[in-house]
């Protein structure tokens, strides 16, 4: 039994004596070394130091955000990932160790004597009409080890190491769905703000109109003015009518959107929210570096921990090419009697290696390292493809933050000047110095000014939100810990 041990430990000791995986590096930094200095001003805040509490203000909106990550049906499938990989990595990494299974059995035989005189006359029963028997017992106790590979050329140990990497990659993968449902849901929620405030700006547009076009018709009872006037009066109300209804539909499908986001019940016990010009505060994010992102970007993390597992799988298709050797052994006790089983006299045991080596295979060992050579190619690309996305989403939400910021400023002036010129209009047009058209233009532009104030307040909030996620804050307190930490 001893000896069944010993020879287990050194077998394990003497396994991964090799290793065939390519060293692991990440590769060069496929983009440039800084952000462009004109998009960065100073700012203090580091994003992967904030939870998505501390970014956003509005209470409505945490709540949201809070039962989306609570309740969405796909992080839940994400987070099922993670125990599927999990599982299969230990699985896989419990093949470095040897199975040692125990058994024991006891039979009791009766065996006729007849044509096997060898047994002579122990424990001999005369039958009446039958011939003459024997009885006899077998107890036995043991441990064994069955085929265990031993990993001297490291196969087991990368295979190992491969379920490892893509148990992390699910990992990190999940965090990656995790943002982007924070900043999916906190999108989606402006623009259902927006549309809010649209249709608020569409009634309030429609029912003025409604009252221009009560006076256009008094005006065109009393004989004042001619049909054309309140015909385009009449134009007017229908415009205001026609994108009222767009955008109550825009609405109801937002508000769709949203309860599938948040995973099927939009709780009706939410905070009253915030209008769109009083979401922002002063908190001013630090871009940082491009290489940051290496470690604050859990879909950087991902891809990296895919190339990770195909340089595994490199050299575990290497060490395929050495003889596979396994083990198996067993030792134990057996007697004809119970009480005597674990007598010296009883002790038996064996063990021996065996040696396997394809020799002809047509190729398909060479064939197993060009595929894991080929998917290390694959995965350099996608992890350069990974860090290049992440660099654009950055540097565009950095640019974003500068233009939209000075086109919502621009938009508020130029509002504040057509409010004047439909005032200046109006009055133009009661007095009788203008006819109803200049009304007509001064009015649209009126409408399309506030429309378009909206929009880009939204736009601007969203690219707010896309660059506090793209620099990697969202997490709480306790889900910031790398995923690197594995149970061994």
């Amino acid at each position: 039994m001893k000896r069944l041990i010993a020879i287990a430990a050194l077998s394990t000791a003497l396994a991964g004596c090799a290793n065939f995986a390519p060293e692991h590096t990440r590769p060069e930094l496929a983009v440039t070394p800084a952000y462009d200095g004109e998009l960065q001003p100073d700012g203090t805040v580091v994003a992967s130091q904030l939870s998505y509490r501390d970014w956003f203000l509005d209470p409505r909106l945490e709540r949201l955000i809070a039962s989306a990550l609570e309740n969405n049906r796909d992080l839940v499938a994400a987070t099922a990932r993670i125990e599927q990989a999990r599982a299969r990595y230990r699985i896989q990494d419990s093949r470095r160790l040897p199975t040692v299974v125990a058994d024991a059995s006891g039979v009791r035989t009766r065996q006729s004597l007849s044509g096997n005189p060898t047994l002579g006359g122990v424990g001999r029963e005369e039958g009446a009409d039958g011939p003459a028997s024997v009885t006899y017992n077998r107890f036995q106790v043991g441990v064994g080890i069955s085929a265990f590979e031993l990993d001297f050329w490291g196969r087991i140990t990368n295979l190992s190491e491969a379920a490892r990497a893509e148990y992390l990659s699910t990992i990190a993968a999940q965090r990656a769905f995790y943002l982007s449902l924070i900043a999916d849901t906190a999108n989606t929620y402006f623009e259902i703000i927006e549309t809010e405030e649209q249709v608020a700006l569409a009634e309030a547009t429609a029912q003025s109109r409604r009252e221009g076009l009560r006076i256009a018709r008094l005006r065109l009872d009393s004989g004042v003015t001619s049909a054309l006037p309140y015909r385009q009066a009449e134009t007017l109300l229908t415009q205001a009518e026609q994108q009222l209804a767009a955008e109550r539909l825009a609405l109801a499908q937002l508000r769709n959107q949203l309860a599938v986001l948040v995973g099927g019940t939009v709780p009706q016990d939410l905070p009253q929210g915030l209008t769109l010009a009083a979401q922002a505060d002063e908190q001013r994010l630090a871009a940082g570096l491009p290489s940051d992102l290496l470690l604050a970007r859990p879909d950087i993390i991902a891809a990296e921990e895919q190339l990770r597992a195909a340089r595994a799988n490199i050299g575990a298709a290497r060490a395929a090419f050495f003889p596979t050797i396994s083990l198996t052994g067993n030792a134990g006790f057996s007697s004809d009697s119970l009480g005597g089983l674990f007598g010296s006299d009883g002790l038996g045991w064996s063990f021996g290696p065996t040696i396997s080596l394809p020799i002809f295979d047509w190729g398909a060992r060479e064939a197993d390292l060009d595929l894991a050579r080929a998917l290390e190619v694959e995965q350099v690309a996608n992890y350069d493809r990974t860090v290049q996305t992440a660099f654009r989403e950055v540097a565009d939400a950095l640019a974003g933050r500068r233009y939209l910021a000075e086109q919502v400023e621009t938009l508020e002036r130029a509002l504040a000047a057509q409010e004047k010129i439909a005032r200046i209009a109006r009055l133009r047009y009661r007095e009788g110095v203008a006819d109803y058209l200049e009304v007509l233009d001064a009015e649209r532009n009126l409408f399309s000014a506030q429309q378009q104030l909206l929009a880009t307040r939204r736009a601007w909030l969203q690219n707010r939100a896309t660059l506090f996620v793209a620099l990697g804050g969202g997490f709480e307190q306790d889900d910031r810990a790398a995923p690197g930490a594995v149970e061994e």
